[in-house]
């Protein structure tokens, strides 16, 4: 206990960390679902943008390519979500489904393509942290908040920069309008299937980006199932969150630090399996949405799809 006591400070910087993809694939969610697009293929388009982001970062030595190609690559494989279930009006759950299966898939063909059958994994670049003046010395949370990547900065400031779109701009309330009511929404005016594939590129965009962070900045290889579920978990943290920019922080807080406290304890309690400590994230998940999650099923139209008069 004293050593897990000790370790406090590693592990309020590692929560910092490790809330960072789950927060950028929540906030994708959330954007698409703001739309009425429940999209449960969040892995799939994490494992798309993790290994073109390492992918684009071995090969050019430059992180910043590989940011670009990860998002990129979470769009591409998100407009063939776009295209079945708005154009096509496909079952949204089925295909995100699909697309966990197919994606991942496809991220392990092409690195062996890249890389071959050899065990020893490729090393590619690793985005260095930033540290911002002053603010970095402040004892204990100094280091742990203001000494990340700038892909960590991104993704918290996508909070506050969300909340406002959603409640304060014109836009914003357009846009939560087509998932609440897309009908009535088309009758003032408002593009509501070009506001869906809005919804689409965004959440590709963010997902991709949040999968090319554990390439970049959590690790600089590239594993199958280095994902691990935590598209799932981020979609949990939106519904945790009641669909709201800080809900969904908080929710992704907490299952961050469950992250960084099983490292912890895998490293000061021995003799006990380490699958057992690595349970307890998704423990944790499932517990959160028995117990918390709200009453309120999120916009009204969500998951179901639209016909154009």
């Amino acid at each position: 206990m004293d050593a897990i006591i000790s370790s406090l400070p590693d592990i309020l910087s590692s929560t910092v960390r490790m809330t960072v993809p789950l927060l950028l694939v929540a906030i994708a969610e959330l954007f698409s679902e703001r739309a009425g697009m429940v999209n449960i293929g969040l892995d799939g388009l994490m494992s798309g943008g993790a290994l073109a982001g390492f992918l684009a970062g071995y090969f050019t030595g430059n992180p910043w390519v590989g940011v670009l190609a990860g998002m990129t690559a979470g769009i591409l494989i998100n407009l063939i979500y776009a295209y079945c279930t708005i154009k096509l009006c496909v079952d949204q759950v089925v295909l995100g489904m699909a697309i966990n299966i197919l994606a991942p898939a496809l991220a392990s063909f092409f690195y062996k393509v890249a890389f071959g059958d050899s065990s020893a994994l490729a090393q590619g670049v690793q985005m260095s942290t930033v540290s911002i003046p002053i603010l970095c010395d402040i004892p204990v949370i100094g280091e742990a908040f203001f000494q990340q990547t700038m892909l960590a900065y991104i993704a918290y400031l996508l909070v506050p920069l969300s909340a406002v779109f959603f409640t304060k701009y014109r836009a914003g309330l357009n846009y939560c309008a087509v998932g609440e009511n897309p009908q009535a929404a088309e009758t003032l005016g408002i593009n509501v299937i070009g506001t869906k594939i809005l919804a689409c590129v965004i959440c590709g965009a963010l997902a991709g980006l949040g999968g090319a962070f554990l390439t970049l900045c959590y690790t600089s290889t590239y594993t199958d199932g280095i994902v691990a579920g935590r598209g799932f978990i981020a979609l949990s943290a939106v519904i945790f969150g009641r669909w709201e920019s800080v809900g969904v922080l908080i929710a992704c807080l907490l299952f961050g630090f469950c992250d960084a406290l099983q490292i912890v304890l895998q490293v000061n309690i021995q003799g006990t399996p380490y699958q057992f400590f690595q349970m307890i994230p998704y423990v944790v998940t499932l517990v959160a949405l028995v117990l918390f999650v709200s009453k309120h099923l999120g916009p009204e139209a969500n998951g179901q799809p639209y016909y154009h008069e």
